[in-house]
């Protein structure tokens, strides 16, 4: 039987959070670890959204939607939650049941097939990237690549060399925090995210994310909502029927949730609602 309803979100700085992102708005009262990484606690969710997710992943698929490669991803540990689907790498993997799916990647492939290749992006960029206040260069799967920065050291210019070498490439750009990536057009979380709906069933999408990389996703969605904070709420990107959550900072995470899941309760009654939430949903 297909769902009404699927529900994708990004994870970081939307409904996860780092323990300085968390302080972006209200005070999370006891938030829950879901990453450990190098023997320290990373990241965090606010124990209202957690709980208020499971339910909702127990009734229809919950799909996360990150930039993060699949070594990072599986990092993450939401208790509780049904994952049958993933999109890691910023779309180029599907993952089912933790595996990657080998019918999406060669989709994938065909994509950025006419685009610039990911040696020539590194060639561009390499001269961008090789300034002191750049402090580490990674790559994605060899899908893309992105720089980590020292905000407080970077001059503004740099920002426009960074977005110059990525036009001349034909890549886009966006920045999160002190991550600076440089991604081929491709490769985007909305083409994945409706292959995965075409896959499961699902006549209609409801998307959640921070970031200038989660704009086509939302732009696409029937139902979009994103936090009061990050890349987007910096730029005042908006849709005609976005929802914007009153919170910023980890307390949005339950927001979120609460409007995934009255749209997802509309669905499965047949109707469709503009949902909107109070801060009051999270304690």
């Amino acid at each position: 039987m297909s769902a009404p309803l699927l529900v994708a979100s990004d994870l970081d700085r939307t409904l996860i959070y780092s323990a300085a992102a968390m302080r972006l708005g209200r005070a999370v009262t006891d938030p829950v670890c879901v990453e450990v990484y190098a023997d320290a606690p990373t990241s965090f969710i606010d124990p209202a959204a957690l709980e208020a997710l499971a339910a909702l992943a127990a009734d229809v698929p919950f799909v996360p939607v990150t930039t993060r490669t699949q070594e990072q991803y599986g990092r993450i540990v939401l208790p509780g939650v049904r994952v049958e689907h993933a999109v890691t790498t910023n779309g180029a993997i599907v993952l089912v049941d933790g595996r990657p799916c080998g019918d999406w990647d060669a989709e994938v492939r065909r994509r950025c097939a006419d685009g610039a290749s990911f040696a020539e992006a590194l060639r561009v960029l390499a001269p961008v990237w090789g300034q002191p206040w750049v402090r580490k260069v990674r790559d994605a799967e060899e899908r893309f690549c992105y720089a980590v920065v020292e905000p407080a050291e970077t001059p503004a210019g740099w920002y426009d060399e960074v977005h110059g070498a990525a036009r001349s490439l034909g890549w886009v750009v966006s920045v999160q925090g002190r991550k600076v990536y440089v991604i081929p057009p491709g490769l985007t979380k909305e083409a994945a995210v409706a292959e995965v709906a075409r896959r499961v069933g699902a006549p209609a999408v409801a998307a959640a994310g921070d970031s200038w990389l989660d704009a086509g996703m939302l732009a696409a969605a029937d139902h979009a909502v994103r936090p009061a904070h990050g890349e987007l709420d910096d730029q005042g990107w908006t849709t005609a029927e976005l929802v914007v959550t009153p919170s910023a900072g980890g307390r949005a995470a339950a927001e979120i949730v609460a409007t995934f899941d009255g749209w997802a309760r509309a669905r499965a009654r047949g109707g469709v609602t503009s949902t909107t939430v109070s801060s009051d949903t999270a304690p």
